[in-house]
């Protein structure tokens, strides 16, 4: 087939030369262009990304954002104009917050058929113009975003907007592109380059070194992270650190799974009963380590350790750090245990006593979760520890589970099992975002079972349809768990927070709390799944291993549990 050089090409160019993987897009009729070149990327048998037809815009962004944080490689993502940047625009704050690297597209017209050489159609002069520009929608919550000026440069832009996404601190980038630039010829490069991967930054050896005395003379010492699991190797490392000096590590918020849990070094997801006892903590990959931001610790040295902890993102941030350690969190905690090995760090007696004293804390902590376990397995209706419990229990080791409920969390991280780096992803900012970072989890990791968990009201949030058509379509079964407590829980926490004695609270007329929702095993049916609702607590496993037994199949699946709170 003869080569056609224009704006489509260049499109499809820049991302191949970027190395994605992946354009995820809920499609929009701007890109015609864009869908020429993979036609002929087809029928010529050239490499390049693979196209997902995505149904919902927030979905398409949440997709490319659950399989970079996984893979850690940049994907794109194509919008439609204006409207269909704002349906995605949580997904962009999320990966904003989240600083994962994506490459956001969305198309225009700027000739609304003024050109007679050019009918963009009418859509585009009624309803579709923006303003100032698509990018004024996502400006204040994407690393970068601008349009491209001219097909001479549009090439050049992608590439550059693709690299930049991936700079520190990473995040996702914006480029809209006129549809009057896409139908243009364009002259490719007379050297196309591959782009260079970006480099990591490492922190200074003068810090590591000042970090190493530090710990060296702490009596003791307490690690608090929220993403170290970002890369398996900073998951690994964490461990060796941890290990080495006997310092118990405490999950604070946790975006992903950091250290593993039945580790005799984890101390749970609450910082707060350690840290006056602390002589040093150690920020490790975490923006908020406490609550309220005042309420660190009384009397310890901070260490806040990153590549950027100090978040431009966040209205207000207080880490209350003496020493910044900053560059890759991964290169930063290998340096680290190589100048404590290499300086011969402690003093053994003192650390096996440190060993000793948090291991027995640990057991304390699994003593009481499983107390709560064995009280609540015959509940009725099934308490939500005992539904976590189960999980554990039936589903694999190497599940990988994306969690998005609100109430429910603490029992989740608490008494849900996992135990390897990236087995449990949590999305960033608002509600709507888990079943996109489901698909894009299992699009990563097609051989693993993955397991979107689910409150009642957050499912509600997310575009449920089309991710279950899109879970069909591009072959990407996952299993559903509802926490179906028919609440907003949060909800009504917050108000009896405000208004502890107040007439909601006599009378128990609230507003905003109660979810009449539908029957949510029957929502798979339209796409062949399988669905199961479940109240008795003795049927729960079984519900479970159905569940999984259909994804095992190939096929979608949800489980409705009917939980007590």
């Amino acid at each position: 087939m003869t080569q056609v050089n224009d704006g489509g090409e260049a499109i499809l160019e820049a991302f191949r030369n970027l190395d994605i993987d992946y354009i995820i897009s809920s499609p929009g009729s701007e890109w015609s262009p864009v869908w020429e070149a993979l036609a002929r990327q087809r029928i010529n048998e050239v490499d390049g990304p693979t196209y997902i037809n995505c149904w919902h815009e927030t979905l398409a962004v949440n997709m490319a954002v659950g399989y970079t944080r996984i893979t850690g490689k940049l994907q794109a993502v194509l919008l439609h104009a204006g409207v269909g940047l704002l349906q995605g625009g949580i997904g962009i704050h999320g990966a904003y917050l989240g600083e994962v690297p994506v490459l956001i597209c969305s198309g225009e017209a700027n000739s609304y058929g003024e050109d007679p050489n050019f009918d963009p159609q009418g859509q585009w002069y009624r309803n579709l113009s923006v303003v100032g520009g698509p990018n004024r929608f996502v400006d204040p919550f994407t690393k970068w975003s601008g349009q491209a000026t001219s097909p001479y440069t549009l090439y050049e832009q992608l590439v550059r907007a693709g690299e930049m996404a991936q700079r520190v601190p990473k995040g996702p980038t914006f480029l809209d592109v006129p549809i009057e630039t896409m139908v243009h010829d364009w002259t490719p490069p007379a050297k196309i380059r591959k782009v260079a991967a970006a480099p990591k930054t490492q922190p200074t050896p003068e810090s590591i070194s000042e970090l190493a005395e530090l710990l060296s003379r702490s009596s003791n010492p307490l690690i608090i992270t929220e993403s170290a699991g970002r890369e398996p190797e900073g998951f690994a490392n964490l461990v060796k650190l941890a290990e080495l000096l006997a310092i118990p590590v405490v999950e604070s918020a946790p975006i992903y799974s950091n250290f593993p849990k039945s580790h005799p070094l984890h101390l749970g997801f609450n910082s707060g009963p350690y840290l006056n006892q602390a002589d040093l903590v150690l920020i490790v990959g975490s923006r908020a380590p406490w609550y309220p931001p005042s309420a660190g610790p009384a009397n310890a040295t901070v260490v806040a350790m990153g590549e950027s902890p100090l978040k431009g993102q966040m209205v207000y941030q207080n880490l209350q750090a003496d020493l910044y350690v900053e560059g890759d969190l991964t290169i930063a905690l290998a340096l680290l245990v190589e100048a404590l090995k290499s300086d011969g760090a402690g003093g053994e007696g003192k650390i096996n006593d440190r060993r000793a004293r948090w291991e027995a804390e640990h057991n304390k902590l699994q003593a009481g979760y499983r107390d709560a376990e064995k009280a609540a397995e015959s509940k009725q209706p099934i308490d939500p520890v005992w539904l976590c419990t189960a999980l554990s229990e039936v589903m694999p080791e190497d599940t990988i589970y994306v969690e998005e409920t609100t109430s429910h969390r603490t029992a989740i991280t608490r008494h849900v099992n996992w135990e390897k780096p990236h087995s449990y992803l949590h999305p960033s900012g608002g509600l709507g975002q888990g079943l996109g970072l489901a698909l894009g989890a299992k699009l990563a990791r097609r051989q693993q079972p993955v397991v979107a968990l689910m409150g009642d009201g957050g499912l509600l949030y997310n575009p449920v349809v089309q991710s279950f058509g899109v879970a069909g379509e591009a072959n990407l079964p996952f299993l559903t768990i509802v926490f179906n407590n028919g609440n907003y829980e949060a909800m009504r926490s917050n108000h009896l927070h405000f208004y502890p004695d107040g007439a909601a609270a006599s009378s128990g007329i609230y507003h905003g709390v109660h979810i009449p929702g539908p029957d949510y095993a029957k929502l798979v049916d339209p796409f062949n799944g399988y669905g199961e609702r479940v109240e008795d607590p003795s049927k729960l496993k079984q519900a479970l291993k159905n569940g999984l037994a259909a994804v095992n199949e190939g096929k979608i699946a949800l489980v409705d549990v009917v939980l007590s709170i």
